[in-house]
């Protein structure tokens, strides 16, 4: 009777209900199989620790779980092989799976689905998928960071001017500006651990809203699969997707930090700045100027990252309206999140390999740290440090630079006696105008002095190891 009214309602394994096939539209518009067929390896984890609860509390015969999960492993052999056939009439994932293992063993599949409905099974399957998501993904952060800090070791002498609002402000070891990125990508892998977390919680056994009538053992399931914990409500474990905005948001802010500094390498690498050359194995040409040497993964990297953006904003219209519990809607999670997934790991790839290949021009570097009055702050904390009150100070040397601009010259270019008249601190001290000095003073924790850097580079270097050893 149940094959008959399969049959009636077009083959599908919920067909009983039904006395006529799916229209053609409404089949190819509903069909997700082309891109959940990636969760094929979370689904028949899923489907082997369900049947094995099912025999242990006695509700399936140990002869069927052995025979289901003999079948649903030999089907992860055929797809991993690409000998599996993927039919769109079968909707899903979950559903090619299991019409496929009724006709690979018969009978035994059809006791896999009790006390379980599609709505538990592809929230536990996601939630395992975003689980290895995070996990990929933090170890693709480590690789990033440890490339920012062996590339700041290298370059422990260099300087290069420090910039607000993209103008010359102060010099700063180059070290320290590539630390700083460091310290972003550190906190993406705390945020990814975090949306581990509480991505790793088990629905199974939820239903398909409400739980499910048979004396199952969640916990059993839940260890099974690595699980930390169960669900405390079925209505919110099957319509949650809040773990997919985790792993949304986390992997947003990381591609913002990647962006901000593939723009630095856009920047540098320009002849206006001229502060890194790039080399030909991460760079291209032009098909019609010869000449140009194009940073085209940085610009993607940093282009990539609004797609990763859009992709938050799609998770967070797609939850906004949904009434509890599970709707269709959530269907189209999937294609977004996949997206995110590979466009992170392969950004910070293809850019922690690239780090390594930048060459700095260390001489431009010192030139430009120390022009366009860089060294103004360090004048005026010179006569702070001698008593002057900041604010007369700011504004003494302020006066001073307003006067060089006027006649075109720089501070080198200034007599004793011009500094003597610009304050009377300068007659009993000369400027203090080094460079060397200058990076030296801002030595408290967090400052860019040599030994303030080496630090921090120190600490990072110790937290990413702590982070590689858990």
């Amino acid at each position: 009777m149940a094959d008959e009214a399969g049959q009636q309602g077009g083959g599908k394994l919920w067909g009983g209900r039904f006395s006529a096939p799916t229209d053609a539209l409404v089949e190819a518009y509903t069909a997700s199989i082309a891109f959940d067929r990636r969760l094929y390896r979370e689904d028949i984890a899923g489907s082997i620790a369900h049947a094995r609860m099912l025999a242990k509390q006695g509700i399936i015969e140990d002869a069927d779980r052995d025979a289901i999960v003999d079948g649903l492993r030999a089907i992860e052999t055929e797809i991993e092989a690409g000998s599996f056939e993927f039919r769109d009439d079968r909707e899903d994932i979950h559903l090619n799976i299991e019409a496929a293992l009724a006709e690979r063993i018969g009978e035994p599949a059809r006791r896999l689905h009790t006390a379980r409905s599609r709505n538990d099974q592809v929230a536990t399957d996601l939630r395992m998928f975003v689980r290895a998501a995070c996990d990929e993904a933090a170890a693709r952060l480590r690789a990033l960071r440890g490339a920012l800090i062996d590339l700041a070791e290298r370059e422990v002498e260099t300087v290069v001017p420090g910039y607000t609002h993209l103008q010359r402000a102060q010099p700063v070891l180059l070290a320290h500006h590539l630390l700083a990125y460091e310290e972003m990508f550190a906190r993406d892998a705390e945020r990814l651990r975090q949306a581990r977390g509480r991505a790793n919680v088990l629905p199974l056994g939820s239903g398909a809203l409400a739980g499910v009538g048979y004396p199952i053992d969640r916990d059993f399931v839940a260890r099974e699969l690595g699980f930390e914990a169960v669900s405390a409500n079925s209505l919110d474990a099957v319509s949650d997707r809040d773990f997919v905005v985790d792993f949304h948001a986390a992997a947003a802010l990381a591609m913002t930090h990647l962006s901000r500094l593939s723009e630095e390498i856009v920047l540098w690498a320009s002849a206006e700045f001229g502060l890194v050359s790039l080399d030909d194995a991460f760079s291209t040409g032009s098909s019609i100027m010869p000449q140009k040497r194009n940073p085209d993964v940085a610009e993607l990297a940093r282009g990539k990252s609004a797609r990763v953006i859009g992709n938050l904003v799609q998770a967070l219209t797609l939850l906004k309206g949904q009434p509890l519990a599970y709707n269709r809607d959530l269907q189209e999670d999937k294609e977004p999140l996949f997206d995110t997934v590979d466009t992170l790991l392969d950004s910070l790839a293809v850019v922690a390999a690239m780090l390594p290949s930048l060459r700095f021009d260390a001489e431009r570097g010192r030139a430009a740290a120390v022009a366009n009055f860089a060294l103004a702050t360090d004048l005026a904390d010179q006569l702070v440090r001698s008593g002057v009150p900041f604010r007369e100070a700011h504004e003494v040397i302020g006066a001073l630079v307003a006067r060089c601009e006027q006649e075109g010259r720089t501070f080198d270019d200034l007599t004793p006696e011009e500094f003597a008249e610009a304050h009377p601190v300068f007659a009993e001290q000369p400027p203090a105008l080094g460079l060397e000095a200058a990076l030296a003073a801002r030595s408290a924790t967090g400052g860019t002095a040599p030994d303030a850097v080496a630090r921090q580079r120190e600490a990072a270097r110790s937290r990413l190891a702590a982070e590689e050893s858990e």
